[in-house]
């Protein structure tokens, strides 16, 4: 009886199992197994599972029956495969047991395989799914993010994968695919389990057209994907409109193709297509499904990177636009400069520099840095900028320039929105902190006056090789409301450097703040450089990869004007003195062969003296400065500034600074400790032609 019931389980059996020998020779096949091995039980008999699967298969079958032979302990393992030439690959659960004699000696084995394949696609579906959310849209880049996913399903799910994206996109204007006539798409990635990807017809970056009836551009045109075999019609009439790529189907055996559309958030953005030649299966309905959603997670990633370079790249032209696009004409020091945007997912930050001309043929050089990044940062470095420029066209000294600057600040952070994220700790928006540094210099005496406001000390470098930084009383950020600003001054000969820089330069990936600060001495210690070479030495030494946070970086070489270009004269406070000064300035006028702006500078001087001796107070002192522009400057020890006005028809005075400003192509006010400066620029000959 019980015979009978064993021989009817294996003839009848649907699961396979089989049992084996100490030799592994196969001694017995249920139903189950000969329809799965394609072989009947008597051709099973005998033969070991070498002769009947392939090698990777049997090799982990066999290896586990001896384990069981040798321990008498149980084994499950899974393997995956064709069991025989032109089967579908399955994934099968395979358990071997040992079965044992009346002595309970060990002398068969028993190997049973369920099916377990609609698990095992499952599983890797979802570990698919898991990799594409883990490792697509990484880069905030499109064309990095599109072959990411590319190299996430060749190999797994296609054999050949193209993602192709709407030329427009990648130009910065918004997708709109055409309905009708031919669509322009961009080669965005592509990959194969072939080396070289022999299968494409472009290579990444070119711009292919495909015609109205081909499958990417209905799936573009309809939303959805589609699913075909190589005889099909659309596939036929793609191919006769394509003979490139016809060759390609028929050259590698290309039999099954999905087209996926990429859309994100209402948008169509591109096509990706999928085909298969090296596995034999053609794509099911699971397959499109799965491809729908690798499609609907890279689009989603594919349209971030994209809104991310349209932010950065608005970002940057505002930044841009906002900087220096040349800097203001001036004598007082050779410059170079250099900005370096950041290239990291943070986005454009809010550094910045700027050159301006003063009065008295100095000049002031600026460099700062808002902290936060993206378009809100570089509108408020404009803000800043602006602010610079007024407030340094009145002459303030730096310290009373970074008291306003820090008021403006305070009162742009109140107007901010109140829903704007602050950083906890601080309790303000981030992007409404800034640091400064204004330096003011004078080619005359060759004297700098200087004030930071929480920002890196410059780096000066002189004729004779010594380099060091500047010891300028740090201060608070702009903003934070914190300490008082202070003013240090020092004197530098003809032909020093000065590097002006923000921490985007010396703190990097490679080094911090302190190691870069050194590095950068380091550099200036080197053999003479013009202020260009200073600024390329620099950036391929402390940044030999794209910088982490913005760069803005300042050389300027100092020059000096010559005595011979000064004159000064120490006047008497009496009205007698001014028909002398004429004489005086006219005479050196002619030695500087200036007699054709004479008359103007002679009004001028004329003017300027006479108010000092009424309206000011002791010492009084003219200084005439031949730079760029003929400079006259009278000083006096009263505060009191003058102001402009008309005057009436029969007011007896009133018209001096009139006339002052009509012949003066600018003229203004600059304060001191110990009184005030009423300066005018006279052009010269060649300028007035």
């Amino acid at each position: 009886m019980g015979e009978a019931i064993t021989e009817a389980a294996f003839a009848q059996g649907h699961l396979p199992v089989t049992i084996y020998d100490t030799e592994l020779r196969c001694l017995r096949a249920s139903a189950g197994a000969v329809r799965e091995l394609g072989r009947t039980e008597e051709q099973l008999r005998g033969r070991r599972v070498t002769d009947v699967l392939p090698p990777h298969i049997c090799r982990t079958i066999e290896d586990g029956m001896r384990r069981v032979l040798k321990t008498g302990e149980a084994e499950q393992f899974q393997i995956h495969g064709r069991p025989r030439a032109g089967a579908p690959a399955r994934a099968w659960s395979v358990t071997v047991s040992p079965l044992r004699n009346p002595a309970g000696q060990v002398r068969h084995v028993q190997v049973t395989a369920l099916d377990v394949s609609e698990q095992h696609l499952a599983r890797e579906r979802l570990a698919l799914l898991n990799e594409i959310g883990a490792q697509v849209g990484s880069t905030l880049d499109v064309m990095s993010t599109a072959q990411e996913m590319a190299d996430a399903v060749a190999g797994r799910l296609a054999d050949f994968v193209t993602v192709d994206l709407l030329d427009s996109l990648l130009r910065g204007i918004e997708p709109k695919p055409c309905a009708t006539g031919a669509v322009a798409l961009r080669r965005a990635a592509q990959q194969s389990v072939l080396a070289g990807v022999p299968e494409a017809v472009i290579q990444p970056g070119e711009v292919d057209y495909y015609p109205q009836s081909s499958p990417p551009v209905r799936c573009l045109a309809t939303g959805r994907s589609s699913l075909h075999g190589a005889l099909d019609e659309a596939i036929k009439d793609w191919r006769e409109a394509d003979p490139k790529r016809s060759g390609v189907v028929r050259s590698f055996g290309i039999h099954s193709i999905m087209v996926i559309p990429l859309n994100a958030r209402g948008i169509s953005l591109g096509v990706a297509v999928l085909v298969r030649h090296r596995n034999p299966e053609p794509f099911d309905e699971d397959d499109l499904l799965l491809a729908e959603e690798i499609g609907a997670r890279a689009a989603v990633a594919v349209d971030n990177a994209r809104r991310f370079t349209r932010e950065r790249t608005t970002a940057l032209a505002l930044q841009r636009s906002l900087l220096p696009q040349r800097l203001s004409a001036q004598q007082a020091v050779d410059v170079a400069y250099r900005y370096l945007p950041t290239r990291t997912q943070a986005g454009v930050g809010g550094d910045w520099f700027d050159v301006i001309p003063l009065s008295g043929a100095r000049v002031a050089l600026v460099v700062g840095d808002v902290v936060g990044h993206g378009l809100r940062a570089s509108a408020t470095m404009g803000r800043l900028r602006t602010a610079v420029r007024t407030l340094a066209d009145v002459d303030l000294p730096p310290d009373e320039l970074f008291v306003h600057l820090d008021d403006l600040v305070t009162l742009l952070a109140t107007e901010e929105d109140t829903d704007a994220m602050p950083e906890p700790e601080l309790e303000i928006s981030t992007d409404l902190i800034a640091t400064c540094l204004y330096v003011v210099y004078d080619p005359v005496s060759r004297h700098y006056t200087a004030a930071a406001a929480g920002h890196p000390a410059p780096a000066v470098i002189t004729p004779d090789g010594a380099a060091d930084f500047v010891d300028v009383p740090p201060g608070p950020p702009l903003g934070v409301n914190g300490l008082p600003f202070e003013t240090v001054e020092w004197d530098l000969p003809r032909g020093s450097l000065l590097v002006l820089y923000t921490d985007g330069l010396v703190a990097g990936t490679q080094h911090d703040l302190g190691n870069g600060q050194g590095l950068l001495l380091e550099c200036l210690k080197q053999p003479a450089f013009s202020p260009e070479d200073t600024c390329d030495n620099l950036i391929r030494t402390l940044l030999p990869e794209p910088p982490p946070d913005d760069v803005a970086l300042l050389v300027a070489r100092t020059r000096a004007l010559d005595i011979h270009q000064v004159a000064t004269w120490d006047l008497q406070s009496d009205p007698a003195v001014v028909a002398g000064t004429r004489a005086d300035v006219l005479a050196r006028l002619t030695t500087w062969g200036l007699q054709d702006i004479a008359f103007t500078v002679e009004l001028v001087v004329s003017e300027l003296v006479t108010n000092a001796i009424r309206y000011g107070q002791p010492p009084i002192q003219l200084r005439l400065i031949h730079d760029t522009m003929l400079i006259c400057e009278v000083s006096d020890g009263s505060s009191s500034a003058p102001h402009l006005r008309r005057a009436r028809t029969f007011d007896e005075g009133g018209r001096g600074l009139l006339l002052v400003a009509q012949f003066a192509d600018r003229w203004g006010t600059r304060h001191r400790t110990d009184g005030k400066t009423i300066w005018a620029e006279i052009g010269l000959p060649h300028d007035r032609s």
